[in-house]
C-alpha cells in the first residue's frame, strides 16, 4: 500500500510531506483548494504523461515521490525485476520534472523509464473517476476481471501454455511442410546432381594434389635428360668408380708394409667408393620418379577439367565439392525423411489443438459460471446506489475459430439502466455518475480480487446526496476493509465513513523573497472533523443545525 507521498513544486504545491494507513482516508476540501493538483501529482509519479506546466512558478523543476510497502510476492515487485531495477519489499517512485518539459524518473533510487515507472504504478495504483473510464472500456480487462472473481488464474494460465504450445508445433509444421516443398520442386535437380556428383566422386584435397603432380610430371622430361647424364658418368667408360677400386685394392696388398700410411687413404678410398655407389642409387631413383607417361598426364588433366567444370556449375570451389555432395544426398533423404515427419509435425498439432481446445472449452464454461455470480452480486449492490432499475450482465461470446492466448471468449459488462431501455456495453449505456456508481459496486465484489493494492475514487459521488451518498460512503468503507482506498470527496455521508480525514487548502505563505499562495493539507483530529462535515453540509456559514448533523454522521458512520 501506499506509506508516503512527498510534493515539491508542483503548481500550487511548494512542499507536501503527506503519510498514508491502511483503511479508508478522505479528502475534503473547498472548490480550487487543490485536490486535483494532488491528484495530478500523484499520477505523475505513477508514470502519467508529464507536463512542464506541472512546474511551480519561478521554479526549474518539480519532483514527485511516492514509496509502497509490499508483500515480497506482489506482481509490482516482479515487474519492477523485469525491467532490470532493484526491489525487494519497498518500492520508492520518483519523477522529476522541469520546467523545460523533460522528466527523469527513478525506482529506488534507480534511473528508470516512463514506460517502467507506467507498468509498475498500473499494479499499484487504480485510479477511478466519473469520466475515468479505462478499467471498463477494453473487453480484455472485463475479461480479467471475471478470471479473478472466479479464482480461473490458473485455468488461463494453463489456457495460455497450451496456446503457446500450439502455436509453437504450428510453427514447426509450417516450417517443415515450406522445406519439404522447397525440395520437392527441386527433387529433379537434385537427383541429377548428387548422380553426377556421386559419379564424380570428388575428394578432399584433391584438387592441390592433381595439379602439384601435373606440375612436376611436366616437367620431368627435362629432367630426365639431366639425369641421364649424370648417371652415365658412372656407368660408362670414364666412371671413376673402376679405377679407384684399382688403386684400392693395390693399396691393399701394400698395407701389411707400411700400415700407417696405407691405412688413412685406403679407408678414404672406401668411403669415396660407398659415396659413388650411393649417388648412383639416388640418381636411379630419380629418374625412375621422373619417368614421364603422357597418358597419366592425359588422365590428370580430364580429372581436373572435370573438378573444376563442376565447381563452377555449382557456384563453388573445388574443395567445397564432397561437402556439396553430401549435402545433395542429405537433402534427398531428407524429402523422403520429411514427409513422414510432416505426418508426425500434423499429428502433434492436432494433439495441441485438442488439448487447447478441451482447455479453453472447461474456461468458457467456468467463466460462464462466474458470470453469472459476479453478475448476482453487482446487482445486489446496484439498489443502494440509486440504481434500483438497472440490470449488469456479462456478455460471453465464443468463437473457436478466433480463439487466442486468452481462450475462446470475448468478454464485455452490458448493463440496462432503466426498465424497457435497451441494454448495452457499460460504457456506452451510462452516464457518468451511472459509470462512477457501476464501477464502484464491481469494485466491492471484487476487493479482495484482481485488484491494485491502493484505490483512488476521485468525487465518485459527484451530483449523488442522502442516500446515495450515504451507500457510496458504506460500500467504500467495505473496500477499504481488504484494500487501501483514498477518496475525494464532497459528500459528508462518504467523509464520515472514514478512518483518517484530510482536508486541502489553500492559503498565503510567507516566503523568503515575497508572499505567495500554497497548498496545504492536515489531518484532521476529531472537533476539527466534526466542522469540516458541518462545513459541507451547510456551506461558508456553519450553523449549529450543521453541527448537530455533522455529529450525527460520524456517530452513525462508527
Amino acid at each position: 500500500m501506499l506509506v508516503r507521498l512527498s510534493i515539491r513544486d508542483i503548481v500550487l504545491i511548494d512542499r507536501l510531506d503527506l503519510e498514508f494507513s491502511s483503511g479508508l482516508t478522505t479528502l475534503t476540501g473547498e472548490t480550487g483548494a487543490g485536490k486535483s493538483i494532488l491528484l495530478d501529482a500523484f499520477l505523475l509519479a505513477l508514470g502519467a504523461r508529464g507536463d512542464a506546466s506541472l512546474v511551480r512558478a519561478g521554479e526549474e523543476q518539480g519532483q514527485v515521490t511516492a514509496a509502497f510497502d509490499l508483500p515480497r510476492d506482489h506482481p509490482a515487485l516482479a515487474a519492477a525485476r523485469e525491467f532490470g531495477l532493484d526491489a525487494e519489499d519497498e518500492l520508492v517512485l520518483r519523477r522529476v520534472q522541469t520546467s523545460d518539459g523533460r522528466t527523469r524518473a527513478f525506482v529506488n533510487d534507480q534511473p528508470a523509464s516512463a514506460q517502467a515507472l507506467r507498468a509498475i504504478g498500473a499494479s499499484l495504483v487504480e485510479i477511478h473517476c466519473q469520466h475515468d473510464d479505462r478499467a471498463l472500456v477494453d473487453p480484455s480487462a472485463h475479461r480479467a476481471l471475471v478470471d479473478a472473481h472466479g479464482a480461473l488464474g490458473d485455468r488461463a494460465a494453463q489456457v495460455r501454455e497450451l496456446y503457446g504450445a500450439l502455436q509453437r508445433a504450428r510453427r514447426e509444421l509450417a516450417e517443415e511442410e515450406a522445406r519439404v516443398a522447397k525440395a520437392r520442386a527441386e527433387a529433379d535437380y537434385l537427383r541429377h546432381a548428387n548422380e553426377e556428383l556421386d559419379a564424380l566422386a570428388p575428394q578432399p584435397g584433391e584438387e592441390a594434389a592433381l595439379a602439384e603432380r601435373r606440375q612436376t610430371m611436366q616437367r620431368s622430361e627435362k629432367v630426365a635428360g639431366d639425369l641421364r647424364d649424370a648417371l652415365e658418368a658412372f656407368s660408362g667408360d670414364h666412371s671413376p668408380a673402376g679405377e679407384i677400386a684399382s688403386a684400392a685394392r693395390r693399396l691393399e696388398r701394400r698395407a701389411t708394409q707400411a700400415p700407417q700410411l696405407i691405412e688413412p687413404p685406403a679407408k678414404a678410398l672406401a668411403q669415396a667408393l660407398d659415396a659413388l655407389s650411393l649417388a648412383e642409387q639416388a640418381l636411379e631413383q630419380a629418374l625412375r620418379d621422373a619417368d614421364f607417361d603422357p597418358r597419366e598426364l592425359e588422365r590428370i588433366e580430364e580429372r581436373l577439367f572435370a573438378l573444376r567444370g563442376a565447381a563452377r556449375k555449382h557456384q563453388t570451389s573445388v574443395d567445397a565439392l564432397p561437402a556439396l555432395a553430401e549435402r545433395f544426398a542429405a537433402d534427398l533423404a531428407a524429402l523422403d525423411a520429411g514427409e513422414a515427419r510432416i505426418v508426425t509435425l500434423s499429428e502433434a498439432v492436432a494433439r495441441a489443438q485438442a488439448a487447447y481446445a478441451k482447455a479453453a472449452e472447461s474456461l468458457s464454461a467456468a467463466r460462464r459460471a462466474a458470470a453469472k455470480t459476479l453478475d448476482a452480486l453487482v446487482e445486489g449492490e446496484l439498489k443502494p446506489l440509486k440504481l434500483e432499475g438497472a440490470r449488469f450482465r456479462t456478455e460471453i461470446v465464443s468463437d473457436p475459430a478466433t480463439g487466442g492466448a486468452e481462450g475462446y471468449d470475448r468478454v464485455e459488462f452490458w448493463v440496462q439502466t432503466n426498465p424497457g431501455s435497451r441494454p448495452g456495453p457499460l460504457v456506452k449505456v451510462a452516464s457518468g455518475g451511472e459509470l462512477a456508481r457501476f464501477m464502484l459496486a464491481l469494485k466491492v465484489v471484487l476487493a479482495d480480487r484482481g485488484s491494485a493494492p491502493t484505490l483512488v475514487f476521485d468525487e465518485i459521488d459527484t451530483g449523488v446526496g442522502g442516500a446515495v451518498a450515504d451507500a457510496i460512503g458504506q460500500r467504500l468503507a467495505r473496500l477499504a476493509k481488504r484494500a487501501q482506498v483514498l477518496t475525494v470527496t464532497h459528500a459528508p455521508q462518504v467523509a464520515a465513513r472514514a478512518g483518517r480525514h484530510l482536508r486541502i487548502a489553500k492559503g498565503a505563505v510567507k516566503g523568503k523573497a515575497k508572499d505567495h499562495v500554497a497548498t496545504r493539507v492536515a489531518e484532521l483530529e476529531e472537533a476539527e472533523r466534526r466542522e469540516e462535515i458541518a462545513r459541507m453540509l451547510s456551506g461558508a456559514a456553519i450553523t449549529d443545525e450543521a453541527r448537530a448533523a455533522a455529529r450525527r454522521l460520524l456517530e452513525g458512520a462508527g
